[in-house]
This record gives structure tokens, C-alpha cells and sequence, in this order.
């Protein structure tokens, strides 16, 4: 194997944009690809506003059929509550299964000893809708999710089924104050070659915080020069409708997948 096939991100920058707490890996994916990385959190990952919902959910955790979670947020969410009641997913009750929508959501619940009973074959959630492994009719399903901007695409889809589905606030995930300022200058300088979404948020937040910088005349022309590349569809279309485009989307749509991504992008250019 050349140097260039074992390091085909060498010479170029890539700015990602994960939550805070989420950076190091992606950071360590891609500097092993040679590739010299800029970080730009754009989520600061929190608690709701309240969480009396969530709790009097999990109050009524034997009353509930599925348990569903689409990010390892929501589940150290549900699990440091339940800790707070003496309890936990590992013996949640016997009548509760679990589905879990991605590999690093599913990862986490094997991790705290409560395997997920169904991930569907890509990790999106209308994938688990298309393959759920039981009819929705009258079933219970507890839903745990972001406070704000989140999809409601599996609330819809299940009630429309005939399943009752309580949606709660199990964290936020807010917009960060600032830009690093070496991630800023790079951006500003024309020195960054791909620029990574991980969610339709921080696309919003991404925008948010260089208009606050720069002024948004000076940030349209930002994404002139980098190559865009986005987790998966949501992400994408956000994408397109406030960057006006999206040069490569992640298969699979996670963090490895946006890594390869970033590499696919560079190949054609």
C-alpha cells in the first residue's frame, strides 16, 4: 500500500462538527487518515428544561411495550434517571423491549448490560419504521428524544399504526457561544477542504455561530471552497436549504461512515 492510499486525507483539512463531548474519536478516525483536523463544536449536549416528563415516564415503565432510542444521548439520559430510582435498563421490566436506532445507540446499551431487542439495518429512523419486527397496533411505546429540533417522524408513524406513543425531553442539545479561533481563521483563510455535519442541528448551529462572527454576507462565501459532507438525508437536506449544497452523504450514516465520506469527497476532487 502508497503512503497516499494509507493516508488519502494527507494534506488536507477537515473540520468537524460533532457535539463537544463527541469530537475525540472522529478526531482520532481522521488524523489517522493523515488528515489535519479543526474541531467546531456546535451542540452542548444538556439537560431538558425539566425533567418531570421523562421521569413520570419511566415511573410507568412497566406499563410501556418498546422502549425507543435514537442516540446514546437518550440513553444516558433514561439510564442516569432510572439510576436516580435504584434501577437501570439491565433489569428494566421483563415486558419491556428495546429498539435502537444506530450502532453507537446500540453499542451503549450492550455497554450497560441492556442489549437492544431490534436495531434496524440502517440507522436512520425511518429504517426501523420500514422493518419493526411487530405490528404498532396497541402498543405502548415510550419515546425519549431531544427537547428541541428533533424529527417526530417516529412518533407519527407509530401513532398512525395504532400505537399510543409518549414523547419526552430527555436532554437538549443547544448552540455552543463561539467559534474556536483557529477553526475561524482556517475557515476565513480559505484553508479548509471538507467541513462535516453530524446532524441537521449542527448545521443550524454551524451557520448560527459564523453569522454571529462574521456577518452573513462574509459567511456565504465560506462554503465556496470546502466540500460539504453530511451523516445522512436529514442532515443533507438541511444542508442544501441553508448552504445551497451537500458533495458527498455517509453510507452508513455514522460517525465511520462520515469519515469515509470525507475521504470519498477528497478522492474526486
Amino acid at each position: 500500500m502508497s503512503p497516499d492510499q494509507a493516508k488519502p486525507l494527507q494534506g488536507h483539512t477537515v473540520v468537524i462538527t460533532r457535539a463537544r463531548e463527541q469530537q475525540s474519536e472522529g478526531r482520532r478516525l481522521l488524523q489517522a487518515l493523515g488528515a489535519r483536523v479543526l474541531d467546531l463544536p456546535a451542540l452542548e449536549i444538556g439537560p431538558p428544561d425539566s425533567w418531570a416528563p421523562l421521569d413520570d415516564a419511566l415511573a410507568d415503565l412497566e406499563n410501556f411495550h418498546w422502549l425507543i432510542v435514537s442516540s446514546s444521548n437518550g440513553v444516558e439520559a433514561v439510564e442516569s434517571r432510572l439510576q436516580l430510582r435504584g434501577q437501570g435498563l439491565a433489569h428494566r421490566p421483563e415486558s419491556l423491549k428495546i429498539a435502537a436506532v444506530g450502532r453507537k445507540t446500540a453499542q451503549r446499551l450492550e455497554e450497560l448490560g441492556a442489549p437492544a431487542d431490534f436495531v434496524p439495518p440502517t440507522f436512520v429512523a425511518d429504517s426501523l419504521i420500514d422493518h419493526f419486527p411487530v405490528s404498532g397496533w396497541g402498543l405502548r411505546i415510550l419515546l425519549p428524544r431531544v427537547q428541541s429540533g428533533g424529527r417526530t417522524v417516529l412518533a407519527e408513524a407509530f401513532g398512525e399504526a395504532g400505537s399510543r406513543v409518549v414523547e419526552v425531553a430527555a436532554y437538549e442539545s443547544r448552540c455552543p457561544r463561539s467559534i474556536p479561533d483557529d477553526t475561524l481563521q482556517a475557515l476565513k483563510h480559505g484553508e479548509v477542504d471538507v467541513i462535516s455535519f453530524s446532524s441537521g442541528k449542527t448545521v443550524s448551529h454551524t451557520l448560527q455561530m459564523l453569522e454571529s462572527a462574521l456577518g452573513s454576507a462574509s459567511t456565504e462565501q465560506l462554503f465556496r471552497k470546502p466540500a460539504v459532507v453530511s451523516i445522512g438525508p436529514q442532515t443533507s437536506k438541511r444542508c442544501l436549504e441553508l448552504l445551497g449544497k451537500v458533495d458527498q452523504e455517509a453510507t452508513p450514516h455514522d460517525l465511520e461512515g462520515l469519515v469515509q465520506a470525507c475521504v470519498q469527497v477528497m478522492q474526486r476532487r
